[in-house]
Formats: structure tokens, C-alpha cells, sequence
């Protein structure tokens, strides 16, 4: 960390043109040791980092304050705003993956392949990534229920036992409604995880593994709800693919199954 720090102090204009990968081969260290550097500077990940490099360049360059280019602005024609949300979903996902405890996903992965029942709790936009999680799991023949209703969440939290999984998403860490049945599921022998950008946050008190997601800055036109949503549905995928790889030979047919039965729904013609 201390060598990533002396790059982007001697080098700011120089280090904001790298992304996360070519900062870490710049420096003989890892993707995840840029990360981990940007957030001990006071930034969620690596991209708010070379946002500021790269207006500390163009400060020093001009004397000027640095202009944020890569907000998006009403009058913004649409080509921009693609531009400028494709850099900030790639951004996003590269710091979630480069920041992502592979120690704890993998944990996560083996108490999800051996779980008798899993449970998500998830709300707004976290609740859609919580149906994405258990839809999938479903697919492959495993008993998951996703919860957006806070009381359903703790009434269905006091059912769960040792050999069960309970999943909270929550981009703050903090989402009460989140956290309370995550507690409950914690208190009754649970395997309990967090997915979170905050993993200092209160949920993680109650979690078993944190996994932390990455997100873009905020902005007025762009909620962090919309950036939280990326990184949260990356890390999705991961334990998803991670839980199918376990399991290959018991729900590698339920997944055929499902797609069978789906398959006359998606051909032309009469059915």
C-alpha cells in the first residue's frame, strides 16, 4: 500500500491514466492492495481515486479547480450518457472484483451448496438483487425465498437453524430492515452473510462472511441505488456460479429441467 501511495502522490496525472490493473503492475502489487490503498485515502474504491488524481492533474496544470467530467448533466446529449454510465458500470465492477474477499465468497459458496434452505433479505433496489439470487437458485433444484417485507423477513428469520443460510443486501450496511432479520437468523445458528459496500457497517456485527461491493460516485442524475445494483448483482453471479460448480452433478439436470420446460415459451409459432 505504501508503494501505491508514493506512485499516485509523485505521479497523479500519470496514475489517473491507469486503470485499477495497470496501477497494481505500475507498483508490483495487487488489484486488491490498489483498492484497499483507496479506501485508507478516504475513497469507496479505486475509481473516486483516480477521479481525484485526475482533477488534482488538471488543478495543477491550469491553477484552476478540477472540472468532474464524468457526471451526468441534463443537457447531456444521450451518446454521452451511455459513454458515461458504461465507464462508470466498468469502473464499478473492476473495483468490486478487485476488492472482493475471494477467502469469504468462497465460505459463502460452501455453506449456500450445503444449505437445507436459504433466505435473502433485500429492500428496493436490493430486493430485486435479492429475487435475482434466489431465482437463480431455484434453478438449480435449491430451496431459497427472497424477502422484501421486513415482518415476512423475521418471521420466516426465526425458522432458519445451523445448516441453513440467511443473506442480507444492503448497500449501507446499515438498512434496518435488513439487519434485524439477519440478527434474528444470526441468533438461531444460521449461516448468515452480508453483501455490502460498507463492511464497517452495523449489519456486518451479524454477518458470518462480509462480501463488499463497489460503487460509483453519486450523483444527482445517477442514485447510488443504480451503481450499488451493479456491483451487488456481480457478486450474485459469483456465488451463484460458485454454488453450480459445487454441486454440478446434482443440479446440473435440475438446470436442464428448468430450461426444457421454458423452452416452447421462447419458439415462434403455435404452441
Amino acid at each position: 500500500m505504501q508503494r501505491v501511495a508514493e506512485a499516485v502522490a509523485h505521479d497523479p496525472a500519470g496514475c489517473a491514466a491507469l486503470t485499477v490493473t495497470g496501477l497494481a503492475e505500475l507498483t508490483g502489487t495487487s488489484e486488491a492492495t490498489v483498492v484497499r490503498t483507496a479506501r485508507l485515502l478516504g475513497y469507496p474504491g479505486y475509481r473516486d481515486l483516480r477521479l481525484a488524481l485526475a482533477g488534482l492533474a488538471a488543478q495543477q496544470q491550469s491553477g484552476r479547480a478540477p472540472a468532474i467530467t464524468t457526471d451526468i448533466a441534463v443537457d447531456d446529449p444521450i451518446a454521452d450518457v451511455v459513454a458515461k454510465l458504461a465507464y462508470d458500470e466498468q469502473q464499478t465492477l473492476a473495483d468490486t472484483a478487485a476488492g472482493l474477499d475471494t477467502v469469504q465468497l468462497g465460505a459463502a459458496v460452501t455453506a449456500l451448496a450445503a444449505a437445507r434452505r436459504t433466505d435473502v433479505y433485500g429492500i428496493g433496489a436490493s430486493g430485486l438483487v435479492a429475487q435475482d439470487l434466489t431465482q437463480k437458485l431455484l434453478r438449480i433444484g435449491l430451496i431459497a425465498h427472497a424477502h422484501s417485507d421486513p415482518h415476512l423477513a423475521v418471521t420466516n428469520a426465526v425458522q432458519l437453524r445451523a445448516g441453513d443460510v440467511a443473506i442480507a443486501i444492503t448497500h449501507s450496511g446499515s438498512t434496518g430492515d435488513v439487519i434485524e432479520p439477519l440478527r434474528v437468523a444470526f441468533e438461531h445458528g444460521a449461516t448468515t452473510v452480508a453483501i455490502t459496500g460498507r463492511p464497517d457497517g452495523p449489519v456486518a456485527q451479524y454477518a458470518d462472511h462480509v462480501l463488499t461491493t463497489s460503487t460509483a460516485r453519486e450523483s444527482e442524475l445517477r442514485p447510488a441505488a443504480m451503481s450499488s445494483r451493479t456491483s451487488q448483482l456481480l457478486v450474485v453471479d459469483c456465488l451463484f456460479v460458485g454454488v453450480a460448480q459445487r454441486t454440478y452433478e446434482t443440479t446440473a439436470p435440475a438446470l436442464a429441467a428448468s430450461y426444457e420446460a421454458l423452452a416452447h415459451r421462447h419458439r415462434s409459432g403455435p404452441r
